[in-house]
C-alpha cells in the first residue's frame, strides 16, 4: 500500500500507508502527488489533510531504497512539498505517534500543522552521517527559532510535540490537538476553519534571524568539533542552519542540497549508513523464516553467581524477567547479589534509575543452592569456569533436571558447544550465548549455533536478545567464534610487532589514533594477561607449528596480568586505571629481541595499523567461507559492539572495502615478506584472494 484518498464533506484526506512507519519511498510519493492533484482538481475540495495509517505519521525515508536509484527517483521529496506548497487548497499536515526525518521535512512543507501529544518529532540524518536534504535545515530554524532547531538538528534526537508547542514564538503547530484519539476530528474542523484564508501560508516565507549572528555560530562549531571528531555531518549542519540566516530561501535550499550530497558519498556517512542496515540484517538468518514459532520465555535461571552470571542476570532483570540464581557455597551468591546491589545502587546515586525500579528488579531475583530448585525454568544459561570438565558436569545436572522444552545455554567464549551439547540428551534445546564482560554493560551477544540447535531455539533466542537490548549475532561453532578467533590473530601480529621494534605504548598510540577505543596491550591488562597465556599454552600442543612471540609468556611469567594484580604491559597505581608505560617491561623486550638475535628497526604508525586490522580481515574471510558468518556486516557488528572498532570506519569488512580488497591483499603480500612474521598468514584467504581479483567487495 501506499497511499489512501477520502473526501469527507469538503476536506480531501490522504493517508500514507506503507508500513511499519510510513516510508517516503517512491511508490508513496507518487501516490501522494497523484492524490494531492485529484484533491486539487476536485470542485467539492476545500481544504486537504495529510495524515499517516497505523503508529507514524512518517519515519522518513524508506530505509528499503537507501542508495539505491530509487530514493531519488522524481517525484523525490522535493518536488513533492514544492507540489504541496504550490497547491491552490490549503493543505494541513495531522501529525502523530512518530514524525521524523523526511516525514517531518514533509510537514514543514503544508501550509498549517496540527500535531497530538505524545508524538516524537526529530530529523535524525545526522546519526547516518548526513544532513536533512529536503529543506529540514532551512524550514526548521524558520518554524522553531535557530537555537531550538539547530539542537535537534545536531543532535538527531526526538523531542516530544508538546515540548516543541511550549517554545515561545514557534510557528512549527499550529495547533495541539486535545489526545490522539481526537486528532482526526480536530485536524477536519481545523481544516475546514482555514479553508477559504488567502494567501496560503509558507513556512519559506518566515523570518530566520539569530540576535548573535556569526559569534553565535562560531560558539556552535567549537562545541561541535569538540563533541563530535571523525564525524563531518554535525559541523555541516551547523554551517547549514547559518546559511539559513544569511542566504535566501532558495540559496539556502541549494547549499543544502550540495552539503547532503558532499557528505553521501563520505566514507564516515557510508560507516554510518553501513552500521543503521547491518544492526537490522543481524536478526535474519538464512534458513531461519522470521514466522518461525519461538517458545515463551518468562523465566530465567543462571549458573553462577561471579561477575559473568551477576552481569547476565542484570540483562534480564531490567527487561522484567525474573531470574533464579544458582551457585554451590551460600557465601558466593551472597557476594554475587551484594554486587548486583553495588550496580543498581550506582544507578540510582547517578539519577539514571529511579529507586522504586531498582527495588521492583531486586524483587525479581531469587537464588539457591540446589540444582532441583531451577525445574520449571524456561531457559538457563550457565557461567561458570571456562573448563570442559566443569560445563560436563553443569550440563549432566542440567539435563537431569531441566524441563522438557527448557533452553539449555552455555556462556562459554571458545569451548565447543556441540560438545557440550552432546553431554545431554537433547542437544536440539542447547545453544550458546556468549556475553560480553561486563555483560550488564557491553552490548554484543554471540548467538552460538550448534550441528543440532533447533531453528525455534535460535529464533527465540535472537528475539530474547532484542528484548534485553543487545546486538545479537549469529555464530557457528569453532574455537573462539566469531571475535575472538579474529583477535587472536589481532593480538598475535601485537606480539610480533614488539619483536620487531615496537614498544606496547607505540602500538597503543597508532590504533588508538586510528580509533579503537584501546590498542591491544590496554586491552589485555584489561581483560587479564593470564586467559591469553592459558590459550597459548592449549595452543601449543595442539597447533605446535603456530608462531607467537614470546613476550607475552615472559610477561605473565613475571606475574604482571594486568589491572588486576596492578601490572602488565604498563605499571598501575591503586584505585586508577591510567596505563603508565613500565620501564620494566620494555627492558624485558629487548633482553628478548637480543635473546632471539633481533635488530629493531623503526615501525611506521601505518604498518603497525594495517598489520593488526588486516589481521583480522583475513582471519574473517576464512571465517566467511567456512560459514561460522553467514554475511559480512555480522562480523563488522560483532567488532563495532563487542571490541571497540571505531564506529566511524564501519568495522574491519567495510573499511577493507573501502580501501579495496586489492590494495588489502597487496599489503599482506608484502608482509608475508617480513621473516620476522608468519608468512602462512598472511596468505590471503581464498575469498578475499577470488574478491579482489574480481574487484568486488565483502559488503
Amino acid at each position: 500500500m501506499t497511499t489512501h484518498y477520502e473526501v469527507h464533506g469538503t476536506v480531501a484526506l490522504i493517508t500514507l500507508s506503507n508500513p511499519p512507519v510510513n516510508g517516503l519511498g517512491y511508490a508513496t510519493r507518487l501516490s501522494l502527488t497523484d492524490n494531492l492533484q485529484k484533491a486539487n482538481l476536485d470542485a467539492a475540495v476545500k481544504s486537504i489533510v495529510i495524515t499517516g495509517a497505523g503508529k507514524a505519521f512518517s519515519g522518513g525515508a524508506d530505509i528499503k531504497e537507501f542508495g539505491s536509484p530509487k530514493a531519488l527517483q522524481e517525484p523525490n521529496l522535493l518536488s513533492v512539498i514544492l507540489m504541496i506548497e504550490n497547491s491552490s487548497k490549503p493543505v494541513v499536515a495531522a501529525i502523530h505517534s512518530v514524525c521524523m526525518g523526511g516525514g517531518l521535512e514533509l510537514a514543514l512543507g503544508c501550509h498549517y500543522r496540527i500535531a497530538a501529544p505524545g508524538c516524537s518529532v526529530a530529523l535524525p540524518e545526522v546519526k547516518l552521517g548526513l544532513l536533512p536534504g529536503a529543506g529540514g535545515t532551512q524550514r526548521l530554524p524558520r518554524a522553531l527559532g535557530v537555537e531550538p532547531a539547530l539542537n535537534m538538528i545536531v543532535s538527531g534526537e526526538p523531542v516530544k510535540s508538546e515540548l516543541l508547542a511550549q517554545i515561545p514564538a514557534q510557528k512549527l503547530f499550529d495547533r495541539m490537538a486535545q489526545s490522539p484519539e481526537s486528532l482526526a476530528e480536530e485536524a477536519f474542523a481545523f481544516a475546514q476553519s482555514i479553508a477559504d484564508i488567502r494567501p496560503l501560508p509558507l513556512v519559506r516565507n518566515l523570518p530566520c534571524q539569530h540576535p548573535n549572528g556569526d559569534a553565535y555560530f562560531q560558539f556552535a562549531r567549537n562545541m561541535v568539533k569538540g563533541m563530535a571528531k571523525n564525524f563531518p555531518a554535525p559541523l555541516k549542519c551547523v554551517d547549514a542552519v547559518a546559511a539559513a540566516t544569511k542566504q535566501k530561501f532558495e540559496d539556502g535550499l541549494r547549499f543544502e542540497r550540495e552539503l547532503f550530497i558532499n557528505l553521501m558519498w563520505t566514507p564516515e556517512s557510508r560507516a554510518l549508513r553501513h552500521i543503521f542496515m547491518a544492526e537490522r540484517a543481524a536478526s535474519k538468518i538464512p534458513d531461519v523464516p522470521e514466522d518461525t514459532p519461538k517458545r515463551e520465555i518468562k523465566s530465567i535461571a543462571v549458573i553462577g553467581a561471579g561477575t559473568m552470571g551477576g552481569g547476565i542476570s542484570m540483562n534480564f532483570l531490567n527487561a522484567g524477567i525474573p531470574v533464579k540464581m544458582l551457585e554451590m557455597k551460600q557465601e558466593a551468591l551472597d557476594r554475587g547479589i551484594a554486587t548486583i546491589r553495588k550496580n543498581y545502587e550506582a544507578q540510582v546515586k547517578k539519577g539514571k534509575l529511579k529507586a522504586d525500579k531498582y527495588e521492583q528488579r531486586m524483587s525479581l531475583l531469587s537464588t539457591t543452592l540446589s540444582y532441583d530448585d531451577l525445574k520449571d525454568a524456561d531457559m538457563v544459561i550457565e557461567a561458570v569456569f571456562e573448563e570442559m570438565g566443569v560445563k560436563e558436569k553443569v550440563f549432566k545436572e542440567l539435563d537431569r533436571v531441566m524441563k522438557s522444552g527448557a533452553i539449555l545455554a552455555t556462556n562459554t567464549s571458545t569451548l565447543d558447544v556441540n560438545k557440550i551439547a552432546s553431554f545431554t540428551q537433547r542437544p536440539q534445546d542447547v545453544i550458546g550465548t556468549h556475553f560480553f564482560s561486563p555483560a550488564n554493560v557491553m552490548k554484543l551477544l554471540e548467538v552460538v549455533r550448534g550441528e543440532k540447535t533447533g531453528r525455534d531455539v535460535l529464533a527465540t533466542v535472537m528475539a530474547l536478545g532484542k528484548k534485553i537490548k543487545k546486538t545479537a549475532v549469529v555464530s557457528g561453532v569453532c574455537d573462539g567464534f566469531i571475535g575472538n578467533r579474529m583477535i587472536e590473530q589481532y593480538s598475535r601480529q601485537a606480539g610480533f610487532l614488539l619483536e620487531e621494534g615496537c614498544t606496547p605504548a607505540q602500538v597503543d598510540k597508532a590504533v588508538e589514533k586510528f580509533g579503537f577505543a584501546m590498542g591491544p596491550f590496554r586491552m589485555g591488562d584489561l581483560a587479564g594477561n593470564d586467559i591469553g597465556w592459558a590459550i597459548r599454552k592449549r595452543r601449543y600442543t595442539e597447533k605446535p607449528d603456530l608462531k607467537y612471540s614470546k613476550t607475552a609468556d615472559l610477561l605473565c611469567e613475571m606475574g604482571r596480568y594486568g589491572q588486576k594484580t596492578g601490572a602488565g604491559w604498563y605499571d598501575y597505581v591503586a584505585g586508577k586505571r591510567d596505563a603508565i608505560p613500565s620501564q620494566l617491561v620494555v627492558d624485558m623486550i629487548e633482553k628478548h629481541r637480543k635473546d632471539i638475535g633481533v635488530e629493531p628497526r623503526k615501525i611506521s604508525d601505518e604498518e603497525i595499523v594495517q598489520r593488526l586490522v588486516y589481521s583480522l580481515v583475513n582471519e574473517a574471510a576464512h571465517i566467511l567461507e567456512e560459514g561460522i558468518a553467514s554475511k559480512a556486516s555480522d562480523i563488522d557488528m560483532v567488532y563495532l559492539t563487542g571490541y571497540g572498532f571505531p564506529i566511524h570506519r564501519g568495522g574491519p569488512m567495510l573499511y577493507a572495502d573501502q580501501v579495496g580488497l586489492f590494495n588489502v591483499v597487496q599489503s599482506m603480500n608484502r608482509f608475508a615478506q617480513n621473516p620476522l612474521d608468519d608468512a602462512n598468514f598472511w596468505k590471503p584467504a581464498p575469498l578475499l584472494a577470488k574478491l579482489a581479483a574480481e574487484g568486488k567487495t565483502f559488503n
